[in-house]
């Protein structure tokens, strides 16, 4: 029996990111300027990932239903994804809020709200304002079915999955449709095979921009904050999600292996949009059933943002502290109360960490909005890691969800890892 020559090591996707990214950072260090004009490149690698996800979400999640056929099964799966997703961001920002209490971050810095330059913040203040849980809720019904692809509201595209997969399972010929959709989504994700050849140079362009915009000097002030953000997800990684493998009777380290070229490209890019869909076809390849994987990881983007989590306690509790502002025990705690909230309205905007973190800040009151000023400098740093952490926190979510419904192949798994 012949096998597959496994590539050179030069040849292999992990080490083409990983020069690209090496790239990226000296250019953006040394040439500036030029670093700053290669931006294109990352945002174009970036639109070509998102503009295959909703048809790939909507594929997966139709397909999914259809081959279900129990929709009391449907509605068990979401249950637990919804219970699973709860419970973990809530545990993430519990870490995240103990952690900048004993590392206090922002103590030092007394910097003086009245005196920051608001301006570079007015973009992520504005929609902050009027962000609410009900114009959450309402956002997931889309105006048209085209206009919810059209924008690339994954959300909306899932609702629109699901009412579908269940209208087709009820149809006399559905399996043949299924059928169909099946081999429409396996092109698509044939698509996504030839996009993703194009990651090293996405980010190529993506940390050239960044390292070139900031500057690696632009860390120094803020580096307490930034080890804060990398440790406490760190930590969070590694324990939570690591006891969680470990009684699930699956090794994180080996998971994490096996998705290192996806945690590669979302650094890269610091968009963990742009690995979801190669996401979606290894942890199918691993033994997740196609049902599961198409209803947890199109919602966990939304609603199991673990990394995001720990960022917005840090962030907000360093603003209070950078700005000498006390906050009580109770107020820290209705400041918890509060992101849980709108960690999940903005979940899906763009720029959404600091509009989400300008919208809690104005729904608690006390802690001083314009402070935020102060992360502009290292949020895209900060962003790097908090996309991974999503990415991890996901990718154990699909299957642990999948082994508690018993759509979980061992043996495939064993042998992928192995």
């Amino acid at each position: 029996m012949s096998t597959t020559p496994r590539p050179r090591f030069h040849r292999t996707l992990y080490f083409q990111v990983l020069f690209g990214i090496a790239v990226g950072v000296a250019l953006g260090a040394f040439y500036p300027a030029l670093g700053e004009r290669m931006k294109p490149f990352g945002d174009a690698f970036i639109k070509l990932i998102r503009m295959m996800i909703a048809p790939i979400v909507f594929l997966t999640v139709v397909v999914g239903i259809g081959n279900i056929g129990d929709m009391s099964k449907l509605g068990r799966v979401g249950l637990k994804a919804l219970l699973y997703f709860e419970v973990l961001s809530t545990l993430a920002l519990v870490i995240g809020l103990a952690v900048v209490k004993i590392a206090q971050p922002g103590a030092g810095i007394n910097a003086n709200p009245a005196t920051l330059d608001t301006k570079a913040i007015q973009q992520y203040t504005t929609p902050g304002k009027s962000m609410h849980t009900v114009d959450f809720l309402l956002n997931l019904i889309p105006e048209t079915v085209a206009g919810a692809f059209a924008n690339g509201e994954i959300l909306q595209v899932l609702l629109i999955a699901i009412l579908f997969g269940i209208a087709i399972a009820k149809l006399d010929q559905g399996r043949v449709i299924v059928r169909a959709l099946d081999a429409a989504s396996h092109a698509c994700f044939g698509v996504i095979a030839l996009i993703v050849k194009a990651a090293p140079v996405g980010a190529f362009g993506a940390m050239a921009f960044t390292v070139g915009r900031y500057g690696i000097g632009t860390l120094l002030p803020l580096g307490k904050l930034l080890l804060c953000v990398y440790l406490t997800s760190a930590l969070f990684v590694f324990i939570v999600l690591g006891a969680i493998a470990r009684l699930h009777r699956f090794s994180l380290w080996k998971f994490l292996l096996y998705i290192q070229e996806e945690i590669l490209i979302v650094v890269g890019t610091s968009s963990s949009e742009s690995a979801l869909p190669p996401l979606m076809t290894k942890l199918e390849r691993l033994g997740c059933s196609k049902p599961v994987v198409g209803l947890v990881i199109p919602s966990g983007y939304s609603f199991n943002l673990d990394g995001t989590a720990i960022y917005l306690t840090i962030a907000a509790i360093f603003v209070a502290q950078a700005t000498n502002t006390h906050l009580s025990t109770g107020a820290e705690w209705w400041l918890l109360l509060i992101l849980m909230l709108t960690s999940k309205g903005a979940a899906t905007v763009t720029g959404g960490g600091f509009i989400t973190l300008a919208a809690t800040l104005s729904a608690v009151g006390s802690v001083p909005v314009a402070g935020i000023t102060l992360l502009l400098g290292v949020d895209r740093f900060m962003s790097e890691m908090r996309a991974v952490t999503n990415l991890i926190g996901n990718g154990v979510a699909t299957i642990v969800i999948a082994k508690w419904e018993n759509e979980f192949d061992a043996e495939r798994a064993a042998r992928v890892l192995g």
